[in-house]
């Protein structure tokens, strides 16, 4: 059947797809090959697929469909996350357009609600995914709170408390009050706000004042102590006296304290233990009391006084009104500074003094660092390595408790008199209270959940069926590259570093590939305020997911941002639109090749001869790309020589003997038409799946089955390399010269080539390619002079001449070139003083810079070119 006459990826991805997973992806631990595996990131139940979504996984079914066709036994695992905040979040917001909290259901009931979201919603990204064209192991497909995973949290929480790696302890910490639960500090954000500082008076015992400031009022409620440093020479003398707490009177010693910094506010620092990790630090210090105020929904408790059951912000303008009043107010500054918002609902979180269980991360931390430091882990680009080792070195404990009900409940349960009894379930917590008790007792299991991140941390094995020494297990882990994002560095990747190696021994992974962010075509950074979100699924819909994979590939390898426009998907599109047209052309012109014949043997014209060289040392370059995981430039060769060498010359090049009188010429060129097809589809299909499969059926290929294409030494051929370079430069400057002048495209001009290397060949075996591509009758003339009415030219060393027609009008040309030249020379001389300047090369993007620097060297040539025209008018 003929391809039809356009690409329509609309028809034929949704069928493709079908076909896929009706024959799916499945792996096996047992076959014997070689293995590769990679975990997918987990997405959000919650999400849609976004455009960070599509780069990532996109570079990752690129990866793997090429390792499968390559021999390996190549396996995708993928999965869903549950996330915990995100997902009650969403829940919780349904049932408030229902006038119902989660309180009102209760836990249960509310538990059942959100399973219900889950299968109602929780797959939409999985479907998705494979519209991507993403190649995983669907029957492998697991979900984070799935039986089999939720007993692998179980068993890491256990021996983690059992080896005194977990342990549970009253500490302040981030507290949302909107969502009621502790964060982890890498689940704030601080971003800068205008605010106020407050100029507080605090009476002394013994007469006077001192003055304070602050920027949260109403923490000065828990209240403990003040402090001063004790090289200040204006304060050091308040050391060891009492002041009293406004509007409460608690009584407040005057401490000493380093941490105290003396050109902030009046240099006199409250304490508030409860309130501020620093002043948190102080109190452990000195065992200062600690004071809570606020209720876990942001309101103040009874400790709050007058002001009890008012919300903290509405609390401060009450007791600032109260200072004021009471003459205790001393003035009121405009101050911006940074106040850390909740990351899933923005709300400004408060440090809390909260008992909460805690990972003691520091002995975790280490071997972590080492095996980065061996090489058994390296990260790409190298740069991110430093930022994994600043963050390891300097690990905090790590809060893993959360005041959730949508999540890995803890294995914590307590016993009549709060004894812990840690367990991976009721049955052995209740065998452990027996025997401390000697019968049976009443437990109640620990109301928190634990941080999502605990689970995913132990997803490269969880995923694998670990505990349990699964095949796929001892096949599979390590895992060799994981691809992801900067931003969740600290949040997944180094914490599944720390748990790999703890509980296995080995490193999760061998590579760790780190995508850039995609931004808007300004650079800015994709946010629905802004308006310039884009849908990675209409993007599909209206151009389908290869254009989508293509661009995404394309701009992969640009730094830490990569630009992402229409444009660009445009020229995707455009590119796929060349890869339909050549292979309808090699449909249509190889239709009548007979079966059996091979091309090795052929007498092969110069033309077969550059292009199977070129095939492959392209073979040989996207291998090695793909081998380095340098995706962006895999995918740009590929686009050269299919476009820029297959497409604009050897199809040219080929009609010659397709429509000519030779039938064992036309036979040769059918074979390597054929040959160079299949073979670009094959190297094309981890990039562009489903209109490689496609096209590969209307030659009986299942493409993404056969075999990914390796360099075949017998085509390489310099020679005919640089006699094709040559011919290209010659018909490329003729054209070009024919533009300047005004000539017509189609008009016939006599070609005088006057010397140079290859000059008999061009003329005599490549001259019917010559006469066609550059509309010309050419002649070799050595030493000929160049009548007064030609145009000059010059490419690489052939030097040849166009006896210009009478009609043409040397003195219109000669002032349209002069113009010409005065455009270019301007245009070369702003860019050439742009990239002089080192502010331009260090701080553009890198993609600006080189095209920047392929537009002065075009330019450069032309300018070449306008000069010897003007010369030979003279």
């Amino acid at each position: 059947m003929d391809l039809p006459p356009r690409y329509n990826p609309t028809e034929v991805e949704p069928r493709i797809l079908a076909r896929w997973e009706a024959k799916g992806w499945v792996c096996n631990p047992a076959s014997g090959k070689k293995p590769f595996a990679i975990v997918i990131p987990p997405p959000n139940i919650t999400g849609r697929l976004h455009m960070g979504h599509a780069l990532n996984n996109t570079l990752q079914d690129v990866v793997i469909r090429f390792k499968r066709m390559d021999g390996y036994e190549a396996c995708w695992f993928p999965g869903t996350d549950h996330a915990g905040i995100a997902t009650q979040t969403v829940v919780e917001m349904e049932l408030l357009k229902e006038g119902k909290t989660r309180k009102d259901l209760g836990r249960e009931a509310f538990l059942a609600r959100v399973w219900q979201w889950k299968e109602k919603y929780g797959n939409e990204i999985v479907a998705q995914l494979k519209a991507l064209g993403c190649s995983c192991d669907w029957s492998r497909l697991r979900f984070t709170l799935d039986p089999g995973l939720s007993h692998a949290v179980r068993t890491a929480f256990v021996q983690l408390y059992r080896e005194g790696l977990i342990y549970r302890g009253e500490y302040l910490i981030h507290w949302c009050p909107r969502c009621e639960t502790a964060l982890s500090d890498l689940e704030v954000e601080h971003e800068e706000v205008q605010g106020n500082l407050y100029f507080v008076r605090y009476p002394l015992e013994e007469g006077g004042y001192v003055t304070v400031a602050t920027t949260r009022p109403e923490t000065m409620l828990g209240d403990t102590a003040l402090a001063v440093n004790p090289r200040d020479e204006r304060h050091r003398h308040l050391i060891g006296k009492t002041a009293l707490l406004p509007v409460l009177g608690r009584r407040l010693p005057i401490v000493a304290a380093e941490e105290v910094d003396p050109e902030f506010g009046t240099g006199v620092l409250k304490i508030t233990p409860a309130h501020d990790p620093v002043d948190f630090q102080i109190g452990q210090r000195l065992g200062l009391p600690a004071v809570n105020v606020l209720n876990p929904d942001g309101t103040l408790n009874a400790n709050g006084g007058p002001f009890a059951g008012l919300d903290r912000f509405r609390a401060r303008e009450a007791l600032v009104a109260r200072l004021a009043a009471e003459g205790l107010l001393e003035k009121v500054v405009p101050y911006r500074h940074a106040v850390g918002h909740c990351q899933r609902c923005r709300t400004p979180v408060e440090p809390r003094l909260s008992v909460q269980w805690f990972v003691r991360t520091k002995p975790l931390a280490e071997p972590a660092l080492r095996v980065v430091q061996e090489g058994k882990i390296r990260f790409v680009p190298e740069r991110w390595t430093k930022v994994y080792f600043d963050w390891l070195e300097n690990i905090r404990d790590w809060c893993i408790s959360r005041q959730l009900w949508w999540g890995h409940r803890i294995p914590a349960w307590y016993g009549p008199e709060g004894e812990i009894f840690v367990a991976l379930d009721e049955e052995e917590a209740r065998r452990l209270a027996r025997e401390r008790y000697g019968k049976d007792v009443e437990l109640r299991q620990d109301e928190d959940v634990l941080d999502t991140w605990f689970s995913s941390a132990l997803w490269p094995f969880s995923v694998m069926g670990w505990p349990e020494r699964t095949p796929d297990l001892r096949t599979f882990y390590p895992t060799d590259l994981l691809i992801t994002g900067f931003d969740i560095l600290f949040f997944w990747v180094a914490r599944m570093v720390m748990m790999g190696l703890h509980f296995l021994g080995e490193v999760p992974f061998r590579t760790v590939l780190i995508t850039p962010l995609i931004v808007d075509e300004r650079g800015q950074k994709m946010s629905k305020t802004r308006g310039n979100v884009i849908d990675p699924m209409e993007l599909i819909q209206s151009h389908g997911a290869d254009a989508l994979r293509f661009t995404m590939v394309h701009i992969s390898g640009k730094g830490r941002s990569a630009r992402f426009s229409r444009a660009l998907l445009e020229e995707s599109r455009d590119f796929l639109n060349k890869i339909w047209n050549m292979a309808r052309f090699v449909l249509a012109n190889t239709a009548d090749l007979p079966a059996g014949l091979a091309l090795p043997g052929r007498a092969l014209a110069w033309e077969d001869r550059w292009i199977l060289s070129r095939l492959q040392a392209v073979t040989a370059a996207v291998r090695d790309y793909l081998e380095r995981y340098l995706f962006h430039l895999a995918a740009e060769t590929l686009y050269h020589f299919v476009w820029g060498e297959v497409c604009d010359w050897y199809l040219e090049l080929a009609k010659v003997r397709l429509y000519g009188e030779d039938p064992e010429a036309r036979r040769t060129a059918q074979l390597v038409l054929r040959h160079l097809l299949e073979a670009s589809v094959r190297l094309l299909h981890p990039f562009l799946p489903y209109i490689t499969e496609e096209i590969g059926g209307h030659l009986g290929l299942e493409v993404s089955r056969s075999a990914f294409p390796r360099p075949d030494p017998r085509w390489h051929d310099p020679e005919a390399e640089q006699v094709l370079a040559a011919f290209q430069e010659l018909v490329r400057e003729v054209r070009a010269l024919r533009s300047e002048l005004g000539l017509e495209p189609g008009q016939e001009l006599e070609l005088v080539v006057t010397g140079g290397a290859q000059a008999e060949r061009l003329l005599g075996e490549l001259g019917g390619a010559l006469a066609r591509l550059a509309r010309v009758r050419a002649r070799l003339a050595p030493g000929a002079t160049p009548p007064p009415a030609a145009a000059r030219g010059l490419a690489g060393d052939l030097p040849f001449f166009l006896p210009l027609p009478g009609a043409v009008d040397w003195a219109a040309v000669e002032a349209r070139l002069r113009r010409s030249l005065a455009k270019v020379e301007a245009e070369l001389s702003a860019l050439e003083e742009r990239l002089s300047r080192s502010d331009f090369r260090e701080r553009a993007p890198e993609e600006v810079v080189a095209e920047a620097e392929r537009r002065a060297q075009e330019l450069r040539a032309r300018q070449a070119r306008l000069l010897r025209l003007l010369e030979a008018g003279r």
